[in-house]
Formats: structure tokens, C-alpha cells, sequence
């Protein structure tokens, strides 16, 4: 059974106790006392303290920051699933029925309402992960055009479709816009973005893209994969600034295989230059560094939020995989908070 630690970096943070929203609610319905807020904030952390050494969760150093009920916000999270097939034993990373498993319950235990993921072959392969009783799937509609077998220790494997999309709580509605296909540059190896509009009931709506961009330009502009990665920047930037220029707050998640919060980043520099006005962007993790592996110490998975998203931010965690236990996915689940 995966153990995973939630850990709440606190850059920006108030002066009170982190209270997982899920859990505050479900505590406060449990009781149904009728106390004020602070007095259910106090009890439920200290209960929490005392529980979390029977559960045996590993948790990294917390912050405090402003805890918030459920239903007054919106969790949105951020998870490559690497190469996550269809079937048993198919693609770069072959898994087991167990796996899926296991993969299955960190899904749950995220409860997000919004999950961008990357790198799943269909959305057969993706409902192995996101219960479909919950979510609903939407992914990109580029077939692409895998080939060739894998490396590493799977070298045998054929590689399969990698591609991008969302899993949806499926008590939220949603428009599907057109996938964003000019992150493709003609190339079938490459990803169309996604591109949805929450409408969350009796809350403002939220519109999102979930991308994942050239890999192997993490920094600079040596690489070889560079020039590619620039390339897709222009086509990004259009839709950050016609997002911009609408009425509804927006969020850029996903894959960027940038490190984005290194100081003085080309390509951050680029797309936050605040023009227009709501382009002026918050980038979730900055600040942070991850512990998902100790040899990076910079994010590329990122969740980058407009002028008014970001002003609704309330909390970022990253998502780790407990001490011991196998890393299911080379990435871990990053996930922002923000109010409704």
C-alpha cells in the first residue's frame, strides 16, 4: 500500500495550520457540533498531529497557511504518468495489475477535482488510474505516430503513444475548446495542448490548458532539443495572451520540461512579461524545491496561473511517494489550492 506525503512549502504563507480541505470537511461533518470555524480549525489540527504518527505518513516540514472547507475551493493538480499503457507489461514502464493498483489509490488520495496528466496511451489506460466512476477523461485527439522500442532497462519494450488530457471530478461542468495544435509544429511527436473551461457550481469559472512540451531543454539554450522548445514557446505565448485578454481566470499546468523557477529562466522571462495586464503570471512552485528526487532540485512539472488565478492561490503541495516505497511514475504529483 503507497504512502504519500503531501508537503506544503511556505513562501507565502499565513500564520495558520495547514487543514487539507477534504479532511476539514469530513471532520466537521463527522462532529456536526456547531462551533465557529477557528475553534473547528484548532481541534481538527490537533487531531491530525496525533494521527499521523499511527498512520505512519512521512511528511516533509510543513508551513502554515490559510486552511479552507472543500467546498469553498478548487484543487488542481499536475501528474506525468510515464508512459502509462493500456495493458499489463506494455510500453517503456510495463506494469502490473498491482501497480495500476497502486496508482489508482495516490489518484484518490490526491482528491482533486481537476488532474492534468501526460503520457497516457488512450483514455482506456488513463481510467485505470482515474476511477471513471469519479472522473471524467478527455485527452488530446492527436493519434501520433509512436515507434521504435524503448531504452534503459526496458530495451525490448515498443514505445507507445504518449499523450495529454484531464481528468475531471465529474460533479464539475466543463466546455472542451479545440486542442491547441500549434504546439504540434507538424511534428506527430510532439503534443497538442487541451483546453477546457471549468464551470464549477455556485463558483466563477476556471479556464485550463494542459501541455507537455519538448523534452531535454531543462535549462539554457545549448541543448539540442532547444531550438524545438523555442519554437513552441510563440504558440504558447498566443494563448496565454488571448487567454489573457478574456474574462475568465486561467491556469497553465503540466509537463513544461523546463525549469522554469531557475533565476533569470529565458523562457519564464518570455511568457510572464505582463502584457496584457492578467499575463502578468504566478509561477505555483517558486520559491520550492522538490523532493520527489534527490538529483533535481528544480521543478520542470509546473502549474502557472494568470494575474487573477493567482490572486486566488491559497496553498502548492507536492505529492511524495513514502519512504521505501516504488515510485510509480518518474514524476510526482504537483498540486495547487485556489479559491472559488
Amino acid at each position: 500500500m503507497p504512502r504519500l506525503s503531501p508537503w506544503f512549502p511556505g513562501d507565502e504563507a499565513p500564520s495558520r495550520a495547514v487543514i487539507p480541505a477534504n479532511e476539514l470537511v469530513e471532520s466537521v461533518r463527522r462532529r456536526g457540533q456547531k462551533r465557529s470555524m477557528n475553534q473547528r480549525l484548532l481541534f481538527i489540527a490537533a487531531s491530525l498531529l496525533s494521527l499521523s504518527a499511527c498512520a505512519g505518513a512521512e511528511q516533509a516540514p510543513q508551513h502554515p497557511q490559510l486552511a479552507v472547507p472543500h467546498d469553498r475551493s478548487l484543487t488542481l493538480t499536475s501528474w506525468n504518468l510515464e508512459f502509462l499503457a493500456e495493458r499489463n507489461g506494455d510500453g517503456c514502464q510495463p506494469r502490473t495489475d498491482a501497480d495500476y493498483a497502486a496508482m489508482r489509490q495516490i489518484a484518490d488520495g490526491l482528491d482533486a477535482d481537476v488532474i492534468a496528466f501526460q503520457e497516457a496511451e488512450s483514455v482506456a489506460a488513463a481510467e485505470r488510474v482515474f476511477d471513471p466512476a469519479r472522473y471524467a477523461i478527455v485527452m488530446e485527439e492527436r493519434a501520433g505516430a509512436p515507434s521504435g522500442t524503448c531504452g534503459g532497462e526496458h530495451k525490448s519494450q515498443r514505445v507507445i503513444r504518449q499523450a495529454v488530457g484531464f481528468a475531471i471530478r465529474k460533479t464539475i461542468a466543463f466546455d472542451r475548446h479545440a486542442d491547441v495544435t500549434s504546439l504540434v509544429l507538424g511534428n506527430p511527436q510532439l503534443r497538442s495542448g487541451v483546453d477546457i473551461t471549468l464551470r464549477p457550481a455556485g463558483a466563477r469559472p476556471l479556464r485550463l490548458l494542459s501541455i507537455h512540451l519538448k523534452s531535454g531543454c531543462f535549462a539554457g539554450d545549448t541543448a539540442k532539443a532547444c531550438p524545438i522548445l523555442a519554437e513552441q514557446v510563440p504558440a504558447l505565448e498566443a494563448w496565454i495572451d488571448a487567454a489573457a485578454e478574456a474574462p475568465v481566470r486561467f491556469a497553465v499546468l503540466g509537463d513544461w520540461n523546463r525549469r522554469l523557477g531557475l533565476e533569470g529562466d529565458r523562457i519564464w522571462s518570455e511568457i510572464d512579461d505582463g502584457t496584457p495586464a492578467n499575463a502578468d503570471l504566478r509561477l505555483a512552485d517558486a520559491g520550492t524545491r522538490p523532493k520527489c528526487d534527490p538529483r533535481y532540485d528544480s521543478f520542470i512539472d509546473h502549474i502557472v496561473l494568470d494575474r487573477r488565478a493567482g490572486a486566488d492561490m491559497l496553498s502548492f503541495a507536492e505529492t511524495l511517494y513514502g519512504k521505501d516505497v516504488k515510485h510509480y511514475s518518474d514524476h510526482c504529483p504537483v498540486s495547487v489550492s485556489l479559491a472559488r
